[in-house]
Order: C-alpha cells, then sequence, then structure tokens
C-alpha cells in the first residue's frame, strides 16, 4: 500500500502533460476575481529533487522534462509549464521538480483555498514540510490532512465558492484504485455537478485501463479526454508507455492549446515510431 514513491517518476513525460494541462486549467480559473478551490485527493512530497538518488535511479526525467527543456520553442500550453519550472530554480538549474499540489499553491491567491490529501506517513511529513516553507506563517486557506482522498472528497463539496478543480492521480498500484477513481468521481459529480476534476491515469498493458477510459467516457457531463503514448508496449509487458487525462467540465480555451501542443509534445518525448495522442471530447 505505502510501497510507491512519485520521487522514482517525477518529471517524466506522463508529469510533462499532467502538469502542463493543470496549468492551464489553473491559470484560466484565476482569470475571474472569484475564489475557487483546488482539492489534490493524492498529493505525493511537492517537491521532488531530481538530483536525489530516487530520481536518480531510474532517470525517467531525462525522457520527460529534459528533452522539453532542450527545445527552442514551445507552444503556449508548455511555456507556462516552463516557466514553473523556472519559478522554483531560480538559479537556472532544473534540479527541483514541482508535483501537482506544489504547482497548485504557486498560483493560489488569497482568497483561494487548497485542500491536500497524502495518505502515506513519510510523503505526507515532506510534504507538510515542504509547505510550511512556502507560507512559514501558515495560510488558513491551505489544509493538509493525511487522509484517504478518495474517501474524504466528498464532504470539500460544493465549495463556498461554488468553483472546484479536483486533481486525482492515485499510484495505481492496486488494480482497485481503477474502480475507486471512477466511483469518486460519479460520486463527486453528483454532490456537485460543475466540479472540474482532472483524472490521470497510466496507459500500461492491464485490462483496467481501457475500461476506465471507455466508462470515464459515458459520465453525463462535458469532457476532454487526452492521451499521450510515447513508445511500444514493452513485449513482457511492463512499463508505462503513455498516460492519459480525462476532464470533466473543462475550460473552453483548453481543448484548442492541446489541439496545439499535443503534436509538438509528440514530436519531443516520442522514444520510437509508435508514438501518438487522442484528443476526443463530448461535443465541446
Amino acid at each position: 500500500m505505502f510501497s510507491y514513491r512519485h520521487a522514482f517518476h517525477a518529471g517524466n513525460h506522463a508529469d510533462v502533460l499532467k502538469h502542463a494541462t493543470l496549468l492551464h486549467i489553473f491559470n484560466y480559473y484565476a482569470h475571474k476575481n472569484s475564489a475557487f478551490s483546488i482539492i489534490d485527493t493524492h498529493c505525493g512530497a511537492g517537491i521532488y529533487d531530481l538530483e536525489h538518488d530516487w530520481a536518480q535511479t531510474k532517470g525517467e526525467f531525462y525522457d520527460g522534462l529534459d528533452r522539453v527543456l532542450q527545445q527552442d520553442e514551445y507552444p503556449e500550453l508548455v511555456e507556462h509549464y516552463i516557466d514553473a519550472i523556472a519559478d522554483l530554480n531560480p538559479d537556472g538549474t532544473a534540479r527541483y521538480y514541482p508535483g501537482s499540489p506544489w504547482l497548485a499553491l504557486m498560483h493560489l491567491r488569497a482568497q483561494d483555498s487548497f485542500h491536500g490529501f497524502e495518505l502515506h506517513p513519510t510523503e505526507f511529513d515532506v510534504l507538510s514540510t515542504n509547505v510550511a516553507r512556502l507560507f512559514p506563517q501558515g495560510n488558513r486557506r491551505v489544509r493538509l490532512y493525511q487522509e484517504n482522498g478518495f474517501e474524504q472528497l466528498g464532504r470539500l463539496l460544493p465549495p463556498p465558492s461554488r468553483r472546484a478543480i479536483v486533481v486525482m492521480d492515485p499510484s495505481y498500484e492496486a488494480k482497485s484504485d481503477y474502480q475507486q477513481v471512477l466511483n469518486s468521481v460519479r460520486n463527486a459529480l453528483k454532490r456537485f455537478a460543475q466540479a472540474c476534476m482532472v483524472v490521470w491515469y497510466p496507459i500500461v498493458q492491464r485490462p483496467e485501463v481501457q475500461a476506465l477510459q471507455r466508462k470515464l467516457e459515458q459520465l453525463e457531463t462535458p469532457w476532454l479526454h487526452v492521451s499521450l503514448t510515447v513508445r511500444t508496449p514493452a513485449k513482457n509487458g511492463l512499463g508505462l508507455h503513455g498516460s492519459g487525462l480525462f476532464i470533466s467540465n473543462p475550460p473552453w480555451t483548453l481543448l484548442n492549446a492541446l489541439e496545439q501542443s499535443m503534436p509538438w509534445l509528440i514530436k519531443t518525448l516520442a522514444q520510437d515510431d509508435k508514438a501518438s495522442f487522442q484528443l476526443r471530447h463530448s461535443g465541446l
């Protein structure tokens, strides 16, 4: 249950797609002065040191963030992502990598709120320490919980602001995570149909992946679904060869941003000639 640590995978191709897309959504919500809530059901540590042994063990960021940084020009979606990396590394390096909760906190305004869940005790301690450094005087609008995000999400919906972004990206180590994701999304949308729910999932050789993709697209909500495959699946059936994002109630600007960005991401992140992307929606 507690074996997964995102530090081994920080900055990989899946993070590039996920975090660039999240930043677009955060920025869109911030265009209006009215407050909004960000709820992250599986926070992780918040910040990752790419020079640490864990990140270097697999070096997945070399086929993700590092490839992106080697380019001279970026589509707007990716440019904001690069800016966020630079903000965390004022010395001009890319040593420290911001996870989803950190990107949210970096864009939090005085009127907004953040609720972050992390069940792993060590990850929660690191997350708490990192957040305390960002807000040394504390911030009553930032709440962290060492609890199960799947189980606790419902009590935060709908938020007082009636504007909410939910980020849901569990490890999927347990096959039961796929069904828990679907159940949580369904229950959350019943409580607050207008929620912008961003569901990340891995593309691996498991039947649960196809089932989740199909069932999410059957939900009666406006949705956008993007996936990125960077290579041919391994013959032994192991490894992450792609990832996807399902977004309910997406910003109207997101479809065009992804249409412009996905060909660039394929060209930049492809590991062989089988790299591809899919972009579907419910008729936005």
